[in-house]
């Protein structure tokens, strides 16, 4: 067991491309892991290298993760077990979600060194509004399961973050124009590496930019929310007011629409009233 840490599961988040972002606490936990689960060994081999540091490394993956996870877990109650993606922080878009849930389950500590984020890293350079932002990962690589996956967040009012590899860009950057409508939005890639660059146009024209042209590695998208929604009219009122009559009497349907659609309960109530009077006319 390591002498200097407590044993236990250890999230270490690693750079997404310049190895001068890994924080000192970072590289101190690796250097003294006593096994480091990893998705790549050649890739972490090389984060060690830069640190001056050769440790036990474990693949811990999609494909292996349930066979490799329980041998983890009893591990972590006598060793330090120091978890890591490729780059950036564990358990964003990877399955590090269930060794950090089983951990908790068996009473191990479970302590996370943050660090880069190319989601949150992404979302600093795009200029777009952040004080919500909604993750989505990777989408579908299918047609139509990616555009049903758009349209679940239509309406969602943050800007959206995703990910996505460069010979899928352009696709996915013309699925989100017209899933989502032309919004602004920004990629970025190689973040953190000495070609940065993030590039902000519509959707449509970031898809037509990258159609003949795209870019090597991954990359992370950022959309703009959508534009508030235009006021409700008259004809909105109307047909709110029907269906809720339909239901209700006019004074609950008159609440119920103004609430939804914002606007004056008693005027609604008036024009309840009024939408109801050629009924009763009617039933004379």
């Amino acid at each position: 067991m390591n002498a200097q840490l407590s044993p236990g599961l250890y999230i270490v988040a690693t750079p997404i491309g310049n190895l001068g972002d890994l924080s000192p606490r970072a590289a101190h936990i690796l250097a003294q892991a006593d096994v480091i689960a990893v998705e790549d060994s050649r890739v972490t081999a090389t984060l060690l290298r830069h640190i001056g540091a050769k440790r036990p490394m474990t693949p811990y993956h999609d494909h292996n993760a349930d066979a490799v996870r329980p041998g983890l877990i009893a591990r972590m109650g006598r060793e330090v077990v120091a978890l890591v993606s490729d780059a950036g922080t564990p358990l964003i878009s990877d399955p590090g979600f269930k060794l950090v849930r089983d951990a908790r389950a068996a009473g191990h500590a479970v302590v996370t060194i943050p660090g880069p984020c190319a989601a949150v890293a992404a979302l600093t350079l795009a200029g777009l509004p952040t004080d919500r932002f909604f993750f989505l990962g990777f989408l579908p690589s299918k047609q139509q399961a990616r555009a049903e996956a758009i349209a679940e967040v239509a309406n969602v009012r943050a800007t959206l973050v995703l990910y996505e590899s460069g010979p899928r860009l352009a696709a996915c950057l013309a699925a989100l124009a017209e899933g989502l409508g032309d919004r602004e939005a920004g990629v970025a890639r190689e973040i953190t590496k000495r070609f940065e660059e993030c590039v902000t146009d519509t959707l449509s024209s970031l898809a037509a930019r990258y159609a003949d042209a795209p870019p090597k590695g991954e990359i992370v998208i950022a959309v703009a929310p959508p534009g508030e929604a235009p006021p409700p009219t008259g004809e909105d009122a109307d047909a709110a007011l029907i269906e809720a009559l339909e239901r209700l009497p006019a004074s609950k349907a008159a609440g119920e629409v103004s609430k939804r659609l914002g606007l004056d309960r008693k005027a609604l109530y008036a024009r309840a009233m009024a939408l109801k009077a050629p009924a009763r006319e009617d039933d004379a």
